[in-house]
């Protein structure tokens, strides 16, 4: 299952490459949960969350990776029970005034776990990050 979501603010790609650097922004991308960074190096930062999808609680944690160009690669490490693998990457792209983020996510549910059952669940997912990366991209 693959989503994208784009959209345009009136950042530099300066200022969107420092938002992506700072540990709230991450954190922000996760708003109805509680969410942590929990450890960090020179390019990775890892975060924990805890949620609840499908009737259950559980704890997701995610490597996000700064890249050379200033984009984010980001993954999940699956716990077996509901995902396979999910992964992603959030892309800075300017088009004139304006700088286009774009969001993209990738995963494979486990085979017991259709996936039309995830997609609404996972479309709120990059909705919510991408509201949260605007308010934070073009915050002064």
């Amino acid at each position: 299952m693959k989503l994208s979501k784009e959209f345009e603010v009136g950042a530099s790609r300066e200022r969107a490459e420092a938002v992506l650097a700072e540990d709230e922004t991450l954190t922000s991308l996760f708003p109805d949960t509680v969410t942590e960074i929990v450890s960090r190096t020179a390019r990775r930062r890892t975060a924990r969350s805890r949620y609840k999808l499908l009737g259950q609680d559980g704890e997701a944690t995610f490597h996000f990776d700064t890249q050379p160009d200033g984009s984010v690669k980001f993954e999940k490490v699956c716990d077996g029970r509901i995902w396979k693998e999910l992964s992603g990457r959030v892309t800075l792209a300017e088009r004139g005034p304006k700088l286009r983020v774009r969001i993209d996510l990738e995963g494979r549910t486990k085979g017991f776990i259709p996936e039309f059952t995830i997609k609404a669940p996972l479309q709120k997912q990059i909705d919510d990050m991408a509201r949260a990366l605007r308010k934070r991209m073009e915050k002064r």
